[in-house]
């Protein structure tokens, strides 16, 4: 199962709104098949290590990472193909949380005489399953904050600057966590100082990674035009999230150039964060960057919303007159404050990364 949780991830960022899944074959003690879903629309893990193992499949038992459909959606259900191969045990980490599956594979499959066994490695599934597994229990994104900060927890100088905080290594890492992601957010402050692109870009891969959605929350469409994310290259793929009494003349602007414009409502003045994440999952964005500085990713965090803060640290010093990475969040006491537990810590470069996983939010 550790194998078919491995292979799972070589899926990560392109199989969306499809959950990642690897799977393996194993015959008197000897593996005779493997396979992991590549993308939306190809076969699933396990059609690939049938068809890998061919008729060593006989009497095999697969282990697989989430429970195998029994439906017919872009390809045939799996149990049919698993059941035809005579495969002989499944053994299964996670049920499908999605309502068209939740049971009914498990159910074909001991139906048809295949002992079934589900729950190993069930916490690594869940955790990798990540959005898809979120969004199906509750109709919310899985949200990671991401932050580059100083040591002493400064976004930016006291003239706003935030170029560059973290190193080289630090960046490319972040543009894993976006190819990772089905969606990227942020705020209009965020566009305004910095005219992101929000782009994957890894090296040696530039046509196999898929590109989140570009997502900025602009209340009041007042962002410029000439950003780089409305211009010809950026425009499709990219949305506005903005109130629902947004000027229409602005609105009509953006859409001319290709951008989607989010008519949402409002939560304290802004785009609401819960009908934002909402819109995004209904969309199949169940995995969520968010990008944003204090302000934005304050209000995500106050709001239950984000699930994990990936945190990278420059062994800088900015002292009293730089910007804090969090608001305030109306805690007033160390006994209140959120808590969360490391997920993930290593060197980037000449920079720190953390992940951390937030208790009881987002998850």
């Amino acid at each position: 199962m550790a194998r078919a949780l491995a292979l799972a991830e070589r899926g990560r960022g392109r199989t969306s709104p499809n959950p990642i899944v690897g799977a393996v074959l194993v015959r008197a003690g000897r593996v005779v098949g493997s396979g992991w879903h590549e993308r939306a629309g190809a076969d699933h893990a396990e059609v690939v290590a049938l068809r890998q193992a061919g008729p060593k499949a006989r009497g095999a038992t697969l282990y697989c990472t989430l429970e195998p459909c029994a439906h017919h959606g872009r390809t045939p259900p799996c149990v049919d193909a698993i059941i035809q191969a005579g495969v002989r045990r499944c053994v299964v980490a996670l049920r499908d949380p999605h309502d068209i599956v939740d049971g009914r594979g498990l159910r074909r499959l001991r139906g048809a005489g295949i002992e079934v066994s589900v729950g190993l490695l069930a916490r690594e599934a869940r955790e990798a399953l990540g959005g898809y597994w979120r969004a199906h229990r509750v109709g919310l994104p899985r949200v990671t904050w991401k932050m580059a900060v100083t040591l002493d927890g400064k976004v930016a100088d006291r003239a706003g600057r935030s170029k560059w905080i973290t190193g080289p290594a630090a960046r490319q890492l972040v543009h894993r966590l976006r190819a990772g992601a089905d969606a990227v957010v942020i705020g209009a402050g965020t566009a305004r100082a910095d005219d992101p692109r929000l782009t994957a870009r890894l090296p040696g891969a530039p046509d196999t990674v898929c590109q989140p959605l570009r997502v900025v929350c602009d209340t009041r469409l007042r962002l410029p035009l000439s950003l780089r994310l409305f211009g010809p290259a950026l425009a499709k793929g990219t949305v506005v999230a903005c109130g629902p009494a947004a000027p229409a003349a602005r609105a009509r602007a953006l859409e001319r150039r290709g951008v989607a414009v989010w008519r949402l409502p409002l939560a304290s003045g802004r785009v609401s964060s819960r009908a934002l994440a909402r819109r995004l999952v209904r969309g199949g964005r169940y995995d969520v960057l968010l990008e944003s500085g204090p302000t934005l990713g304050t209000a995500w965090l106050e709001a239950g919303l984000v699930g994990r803060i990936a945190l990278f640290t420059a062994p800088r010093v900015l002292g009293a007159g730089g910007l804090a990475w969090c608001g305030p969040l109306g805690n007033g006491s160390l006994a209140r404050a959120l808590r969360g537990r490391i997920s993930a810590c290593g060197g980037a470069g000449g920079d720190l990364f953390v992940m951390v996983e937030m208790e009881g939010r987002g998850r």
